[in-house]
């Protein structure tokens, strides 16, 4: 079966976010990394790390997605291997 372009590709469960986060990035942003990681774009990350995502949707391992916001703040979203949670957050929260 073919997902359509865009389909959510897992779920999130339970959406979260640090205070620091809720700070520093504009919840519109906040939102449109959400629907960009929910597609499985992992951000800003590494190769190897993208990869390593890919094949943690296979294996229902954690999740770690990085994006930077307009003004330049990096922060991850983390979503946990049982998939009951989806977490915002700044690298220094972790």
């Amino acid at each position: 079966m073919m997902l359509k372009e865009n389909a959510p590709s897992f779920a999130m469960g339970r959406l979260t976010a640090m205070p620091a986060a809720l700070e520093a990035v504009p919840r519109k942003e906040i939102f449109q990394a959400l629907g960009r990681c929910i597609t499985c774009d992992w951000g800003d990350l590494s190769d190897a790390d993208k990869r390593r995502n890919d094949h943690a949707l296979k294996t229902g391992e954690r999740l770690l997605s990085e994006y930077h916001s307009l003004n330049g703040t990096r922060f991850w979203i983390i979503t946990e291997a049982d998939r009951s949670a989806t977490t915002v957050l700044l690298p220094e929260d972790y």
